[in-house]
């Protein structure tokens, strides 16, 4: 365990879990858009060699995340608004797909599970926890996935959707998108318990265009997280 205290598992590559660490470190704002960061103080936060920093860097620039600058050092980008709206579409695409086949192949135990992810997500909001409330949207959206049986198909959208991600972050810090995203998802799930694929497909479609709403919004107060 390094000095962050996260603690690297042996049997996965380190530079997969270096690259999804610092993906989660800019998604939820520890690494700060524009905020200049190198791979030698990444080497020395977590406790590795400079060489899987390196190829982490380049697999989150390659999703637009860093901008790697020779001999300046590498920048976390700025929010753009159009990667996020590309980012969004990309996600309607398959995740429209994917919660119509949960819808069709739901059975008692998925059932089950999807009502225990709403009882959770309901704690959150009551406790006015966005930051419990953002990984359990992450895991509602999985377990959507993994119903359908294509937990492939969220694994292909973790580089896509960090552009959104940054944003639905800074979004479930306030009470009342808490509210709607954990409203939105009851609607997701009662429609694949009952079996629905249609109702599914409508409800995934009007969620994920929650973002198109809020992000003018949140752009405005926090113009300093914003591409100009």
């Amino acid at each position: 365990m390094n000095a962050l205290g996260f603690a690297f598992d042996d049997a996965v590559p380190v530079t997969r879990q270096l690259t999804r660490a610092l993906r989660s470190a800019i998604v939820t704002m520890r690494l700060r858009p524009g905020e200049m960061i190198s791979e030698q103080e990444i080497a020395t936060r977590y406790g590795v060699s400079r060489s899987p920093v390196r190829e982490a860097f380049i697999r989150l620039g390659d999703a637009g995340l860093l901008r790697i600058r020779p001999q300046r050092g590498t920048l976390v980008v700025k929010i753009s608004r159009m990667a996020v709206e590309n980012a969004r579409f990309v996600r309607e695409a398959i995740e429209c797909a994917v919660v119509r086949e949960a819808a069709q192949r739901v059975d008692r135990e998925a059932r089950a599970l999807l009502k225990a992810s709403l009882k959770r997500q309901g704690s959150a909001v009551a406790a006015g926890d966005g930051a419990a409330l953002f990984a359990l949207d992450e895991d509602f959206h999985r377990l959507l996935a993994d119903i359908a049986g294509r937990t492939a198909a969220w694994d292909v959208l973790e580089d896509v959707k960090a552009q959104m991600d940054r944003v639905r972050f800074i979004d479930m810090a306030e009470a009342v998108p808490m509210a709607i995203v954990a409203a939105h998802h009851t609607a997701i799930a009662e429609a694949v318990i009952a079996a629905d694929p249609d109702a599914a497909e409508s409800a995934m479609r009007a969620h994920l265009t929650l973002i198109l709403e809020s992000m003018p919004r949140l752009a405005a107060a926090h113009a300093e997280l914003f591409e100009p």
